[in-house]
């Protein structure tokens, strides 16, 4: 059999026709789901990028492997981690990977026969390049059991779709760069100004427009999914679509403007914790079938060892999706806890119906302490119940704190170690960037003004 695992990097569920988009986005993922199975309340245990692949391919959380930053120099996993892609190698599969992540972190790399590196002189990376290289590998290993990894980073910032893909998503009469709409202005006066200045908005020649920006976006998952067809037709050309499990995954989502988060993914709210998992095989697992229960990242690989009647490691955090496939049972995990250290350092638990969330350093942002929403009623996560609900924030606090404990123990929590030794990584970043300006953090944080960049670079 043939294993295609394809991580669609920084695409938010809820973009999807799939998943209830109205807008054209997704028409041949829409048509992939139909042939196969969607996960509806799939997670994000651990974001962004770094953290999140890394429990993927381990089927271990981050407080598990040690793994909870993105961007920490001292992150590391040891090499005795039990690791997807070693795993499949060891058991005849020939691996490989069309990906950059080992220009992460070294780890990313192990276990494949065939490492090919698509970084690009560019910061973003155009998918097509991943079907250029992908396609002939294919081809030559046709007639072999393989595991392949694909890396999809199109969503990601900066949004630089084919210009072509623009109009469906935004209205053709209005201006994107009229200097009368200013609802740009916060993005462009945030404390994260410094980092994105030159990482997006430089490059995007003077956008105004909130809603444009999020059309880019929305243009950059319609030419996603286009490459995705492309990829998915030349399977069937080659005989391999009805020997090919083929599993689709957003390593974490985007904001577009919520919570005071700027087209990045950051914060441990829906948008960016909610991912699209979907599954096909076909007349190996069921068509057109939808499960609603909680599921994460760390479920996929005893998933898949179980397929292939692997022996499934007892340390995981993740536990097989093929009950839940199967139809034998409805339930699988009643909580998610949630975590990330890269802009933010925070801590989560996301059930069916409620969300907590616990801040250690805001970053360039400002949090409570706890958050608690209620999804039934306030699905974007607008309003905080921690003081109008304080038995049912004690209760999440308690239960988030012993996991903590449970997992590390007496050691020193790895989260706490990093902000002590490290700081928030890319807090670091911006803080470089304002030395070339004679700016301090704190200085930066108390008047986060464009100005005090761009009049800078003007005078010089």
């Amino acid at each position: 059999m043939k294993i295609i695992f394809i991580s669609l990097d920084t695409l938010r569920a809820d973009r999807l026709g799939c998943y209830g988009y109205p807008l054209p986005t997704s028409p041949y993922v829409d048509k992939i789901a139909k042939e196969g199975v969607l996960f509806e309340n799939a997670f994000a245990s651990d974001i962004p990028t770094e953290v999140a692949h890394t429990s993927i391919f381990t089927g271990k959380v981050g407080l598990t492997s040690g793994v909870v930053s993105h961007g920490a120099t001292s992150s590391y996993l040891p090499k005795h981690q039990q690791w997807l892609p070693s795993i499949l190698q060891e058991s005849g599969f020939t691996t490989a990977a069309v990906d950059n992540l080992y220009n992460l972190k070294e780890w990313f790399a192990r276990g494949y026969r065939y490492y090919i590196n698509s970084k690009q002189s560019t910061r973003w990376i155009d998918g097509k390049n991943i079907n250029a290289l992908a396609k002939p590998w294919i081809k030559e290993h046709k007639d072999e059991d393989f595991f392949l990894f694909l890396h999809y980073w199109d969503p990601h910032t900066p949004y630089l779709p084919p210009k072509s893909y623009i109009p469906s998503f935004y209205n053709q009469t209005k201006d994107p760069y009229d200097p009368a709409n200013k609802s740009m202005e916060p993005a462009f006066n945030h404390t994260a100004y410094p980092f994105f200045k030159y990482h997006h908005y430089d490059l995007l020649d003077g956008i105004t427009d909130t809603n444009y920006m999020n059309a880019l976006y929305d243009a950059e998952i319609r030419y996603l999914d286009d490459l995705l067809k492309e990829l998915d037709l030349f399977l069937e050309e080659e005989g391999l679509k009805e020997d090919t499990l083929l599993i689709l995954f957003g390593d974490h989502g985007e904001s577009l403007t919520e919570h005071d988060i700027y087209w990045d993914h950051c914060g441990l709210y829906d948008q960016t914790v909610h991912i699209p998992l979907i599954m096909r095989w076909p007349s190996q697992i069921p068509s057109n079938k939808r499960v609603q229960s909680l599921v994460q990242h760390v479920d996929i690989m005893p998933t898949i060892l179980e397929w292939l009647q692997q022996e499934i490691p007892d340390d995981l955090d993740g536990k097989s999706l093929i009950p839940l496939i199967e139809g034998i049972t409805d339930e699988h995990h009643q909580e998610i806890f949630l975590s990330e250290c890269a802009w933010q350092a925070a801590r989560g638990i996301r059930t069916e119906r409620f969300k907590y969330i616990e801040t250690y350093d805001s970053g360039p942002f400002t949090r409570p302490p706890a958050e608690l929403y209620d999804l039934l009623i306030d699905p974007d996560e607008t309003k905080n119940l921690v003081d109008s609900l304080p038995d049912q924030a004690h209760y999440f606090q308690t239960r988030l704190h012993n996991w903590v404990k449970r997992k590390i123990g007496e050691q020193e929590d790895p989260m706490k170690y990093i902000l002590r030794t490290e700081g928030l990584p890319f807090k670091r970043r911006i803080q470089k960037v304002l030395e070339e300006y004679g700016l301090t953090w704190d200085e930066w944080k108390k008047n986060p003004k464009r100005e005090r960049i761009d009049g800078f670079v003007e005078k010089n």
